[in-house]
């Protein structure tokens, strides 16, 4: 009962994540946000303390609940092993191996460093909610959305608009080789160990599974009824059930229950800490490795071998644009900021830098296609605003909406308008006033401010043609006016990010 009880509440969370990442409309996140918010790194980076301290709690009674319900990374590699598990002859793959806790260990030291120094870069690869976000956002979504422009192309036939087609397009090369490399080594150990990942590289795992060597209730032989049958070491996809020795090392049992559920004998109980056997530690010498027993980093030099293998991504989604149906029009091309543009709600690029764990579900549900992962190392898979396919529309908050960690904070229609994230800058050389000598107002007409104003290019002659100033004091960096400009391949007109927010 207890195994049932678990896997349904671990599907369910399972299914609710997932889904906040499949869906491109942004209306699932006002009933389904709270799933990404009990998350453990993002409710500690938003300074979400009861639900950080209610995690730790839940550690402390019952262990490692968070990595087997809770936790969609964790989820997902049940999910793979279960399914290798339904292969011929390997319903009993596992056996116990000796924790790597040197690794694991170095890993969560370098974790915390990392988060307390501000290295993003570190961060954002290790966390494992964040890690599965861009798997989902990078790798399941523009199957889901190819699924749903099918049903809109259906539905279209049948003169029904209930569906609508959406672009499937390439925000981050480096954010998809990245979310590949995850995932294949996710499943590789996965289908091979079960639980490895989480219980040699996640520091979230390691740091809890501490925790859970003083959890209340606990998985605990009865010796009266055990026979040594190993039944239960061979289904513990922690790899930490030692029958040999009737031992189990609480600091990687993720609370399965398969070993209580497979035991045929009742010898596996779940019980308070004090009526559980007292464990006897494996006789195993500190300086030599149990007989026959390979070596446990060797298994994991796939792991190595992954995240070594360099990708180079030459996709570009492919769109067509006419202009009446006569003349290809180019597409634009980013300009080079000297500094990023971060959405209203981030305050500055250090808060951003700091809080953000990459985890794409803004990017996933921006609705005008401008938040795109960064690649530079400083703010690694981040989100950044840039204005080649659309502009941050005043009326949209959808990115402050669904921010579980706090790098965005929530704000409303009202406050986003006076929010200035950047200013707007001219480039004499693009703009078709000079280039063309044809007048153009396009800058002037969509600035949302009033920030962009004509003045005579020529001062003195009654004809002259009129050229952008730009009040930085009222600009907002929306960039309507980049995203507008006519000017290709390079606006003439284009943001650049303040380093701090402030009202205007």
């Amino acid at each position: 009962m207890l195994k049932k009880i678990r896997v349904v509440t671990a599907v369910t969370f399972f299914a609710l994540v997932t889904l906040l990442f499949l869906d491109f409309t942004g209306t699932l996140h006002s009933w389904l946000g709270w799933v990404a918010k009990v998350q453990f790194i993002p409710a500690l980076l938003a300074m979400h303390l009861g639900i950080v301290l209610t995690l730790v709690i839940l550690t402390l009674l019952f262990g490692r609940i968070y990595c087997s319900v809770i936790c969609p990374l964790g989820v997902f590699q049940d999910i793979i092993s279960h399914i290798s598990g339904k292969r011929k002859g390997k319903k009993n793959r596992f056996s116990y191996s000796p924790a790597v806790s040197w690794l694991r260990y170095s890993l969560l030291g370098i974790f915390i460093i990392a988060l307390i120094a501000g290295i993003s870069s570190i961060v954002v690869v290790l966390e494992p909610y964040s890690a599965y976000g861009r798997i989902a956002s990078n790798l399941f979504a523009p199957f889901y959305q190819w699924g749903n422009n099918l049903f809109a192309w259906l539905a279209e036939r049948a003169d029904s608009y209930s569906f609508y087609s959406v672009d499937v397009w390439l925000k981050s090369g480096l954010t998809l080789a990245i979310a590949l490399v995850t995932l294949v080594a996710v499943v590789i150990l996965a289908w091979r160990s079960g639980r490895t990942y989480c219980n040699t590289i996640c520091p979230v795992g390691t740091f809890l599974g501490f925790l859970s060597k003083f959890s209340l209730f606990r998985p605990a032989f009865d010796t009266g009824k055990c026979t040594k049958c190993k039944v239960c070491e061979r289904k513990c996809k922690a790899s930490c059930i030692d029958v040999k020795n009737l031992a189990i090392d609480h600091s990687r049992c993720v609370t399965c229950m398969n070993c209580i559920e497979n035991c045929k004998f009742g010898a596996m109980k779940y019980v308070p800490r004090a009526m559980g056997r007292k464990e006897v530690k494996p006789e195993v010498a500190p300086e030599s490795k149990p007989e026959n027993e390979s070596d446990p980093i060797s298994r994991r030099n796939v792991l190595s071998i992954l995240t070594t293998v360099a990708f180079a991504s030459t996709v570009k989604a492919q769109l067509v644009n006419a202009d009446g149906g006569l003349a290809e029009i180019e597409d634009k091309k980013r300009p080079e900021r000297k500094t990023p543009v971060v959405p209203p709600g981030a305050e500055s690029l250090r808060n951003m830098t700091t809080k953000c764990t990459a985890c794409q579900l803004c990017v996933s549900v921006c609705p005008n296609h401008i938040l795109l992962p960064s690649g530079k190392l400083s703010s690694l898979m981040q989100p950044e605003i840039s204005y080649e396919r659309g502009y941050c529309r005043p009326e949209c908050t959808k990115c402050s909406e669904v921010c579980p960690a706090g790098a965005i904070g929530r704000i409303d229609t009202a406050e986003k308008s006076s929010i200035s994230i950047g200013h707007a800058v001219w480039v004499k050389q693009n703009c078709v006033v000079n280039t063309d000598e044809r007048q153009c107002r396009s800058c002037e007409q969509h600035c949302p401010t009033g920030a962009v104003m004509l003045v005579d290019r020529d001062p003195g002659q009654a004809k002259s043609l009129k050229i952008p100033v730009i009040n930085k004091e009222i600009c907002i960096g929306c960039g309507a006016c980049e995203y507008l400009c006519p000017a290709r391949p390079f606006s003439a007109i284009y943001v650049e990010g303040n380093v701090r927010h402030h009202l205007i």
